[in-house]
């Protein structure tokens, strides 16, 4: 959609989201950085109706923050402390913060703040990474997770301290990833290798221990988390504005997705969430396959992820065959405006709910698959097309 057939209060909201210059500059605890309460922990999506509806990946992952937590002295106590309601489970995209597939956040652990380099705006915050070691965002209830996890909001964490220096500017990676063939969401090979390099330039004397090392030559999805939170932090810029329905949230918790919107900050409009479509890594029937689930349907909603394949030759060859036949015209319709950053690739960002509203049709997503039974982790990954129900419900909401 073109700037001129933009909704006045939509061109303020793209205006503010161009505007938006990214800056990740601290790691700080959920409790001081978002005032989280220790019997609260935070999952990717709108919220769940009840305890009964929580989805097994996001109640395992929910087991061991709690046990990390000390909330709770195993994973069998925990889940039982969920289903009494004495451990609440709530949208992390309520309190500003971004969480990757199945992962959930406790109040001591420490999140990435990222903030607009102006200091406009509030910082929104995402947890680190783990990886490609067993990590908490595959939904799995083992005790590798739980000593993952330690050693992440621990060590890890103490050396990325010691190299975030006055701040590390994400636009800048994200372009360098964009024109190395990365995607910024599946794919974030290239950003991760320019990320890890700007740590060793700003840590005093360099990154010496091995294990740190190797984990982040082992791990090419460090990137992920940082960008989502960028992402947020620009559609973050562009919340509030009265009557605009450009999207600041989009997300799943594998029973329902959502986006918010502008206008209607905090209001969520959901449709029930169907398994993406893509091949299965592993030997287990389709039905095994979660609906759609993450928070990192945002790098999408703003335009990069499946939205922007075309950079992306491997993401093309491997998922290319299960975009919908009109994807060309989702990107050409959808994405909304320019950003200054990304000027050099000649690509618009940012959705409208008015554009997916008056075309059908929402963003296509590019998600990891996780088992529903949460047994075995990430079981593929896909392609999940976004349905235009919830961009018109909003649309409607704010009165066309």
């Amino acid at each position: 959609m073109a700037g001129e057939a933009l909704h006045p209060a939509d061109r303020l909201a793209c205006e503010r989201m161009a505007a938006s210059q990214p800056l990740w500059d601290c790691l700080e605890p959920a409790a001081s950085a978002v005032g989280l309460e220790k019997q609260v922990l935070l999952h990717a999506g709108p919220p769940f109706a009840s305890a009964a509806e929580i989805t097994r990946p996001i109640l395992n992952s929910a087991c061991v923050a709690a046990v990390f937590e000390g909330l709770a002295e195993d994973f069998d106590a925990a889940e039982a402390m969920i289903a009494a309601g004495d451990i609440v489970l709530a949208p992390a995209q309520d309190h500003g913060v971004v969480t990757p597939l199945a992962a959930v956040v406790s109040a001591s652990m420490p999140l990435h703040g990222v903030r607009s380099a102006g200091g406009d705006g509030p910082r929104v915050y995402t947890p680190i990474n783990g990886g490609s070691r067993p990590s908490m965002r595959l939904g799995l209830r083992e005790q590798a997770v739980l000593d993952h996890i330690r050693w992440l909001n621990g060590p890890f964490c103490e050396t990325l301290q010691q190299g975030i220096g006055e701040g590390i500017a994400l636009i800048p990676l994200a372009v360098a990833g964009l024109q190395a063939g990365d995607d910024c969401h599946g794919r974030t090979i290239a950003a991760t290798e320019a990320l890890v390099g700007e740590l060793q330039a700003h840590t005093p004397g360099g990154i010496q221990d091995a294990g740190t090392l190797e984990f982040m030559a082992s791990s090419p999805s460090l990137f992920l988390n940082l960008w989502m939170a960028a992402t947020k932090c620009m559609m973050t810029a562009a919340s509030g504005i009265d009557g605009s329905s450009f999207v600041t949230a989009a997300a799943g918790n594998g029973a329902a997705v959502g986006i918010q919107v502008s206008g209607l900050p905090g209001r969520w409009f959901t449709a029930a969430a169907r398994p993406p479509k893509g091949p299965l890594d592993v030997d287990l029937p389709a039905e095994r396959a979660l609906g759609a689930i993450g928070d990192s349907a945002v790098v999408e909603a703003f335009g990069l992820g499946a939205m922007a394949f075309h950079l992306s030759p491997e993401q093309m060859q491997r998922l290319g065959p299960y975009l919908p036949p009109d994807s060309d015209a989702r990107v050409a319709s959808l994405l909304a405006a320019e950003h200054p950053g990304f000027q050099a690739l000649g690509i618009r960002l940012g959705i409208t709910a008015r554009a997916a509203a008056g075309l059908g049709a929402g963003p296509v997503v590019g998600l990891g698959m996780l088992d529903r039974e949460g047994h075995a982790g990430r079981i593929g990954g896909g392609i999940y097309d976004m349905p235009a129900a919830p961009f018109r419900d909003a649309v409607a909401a704010l009165g066309g």
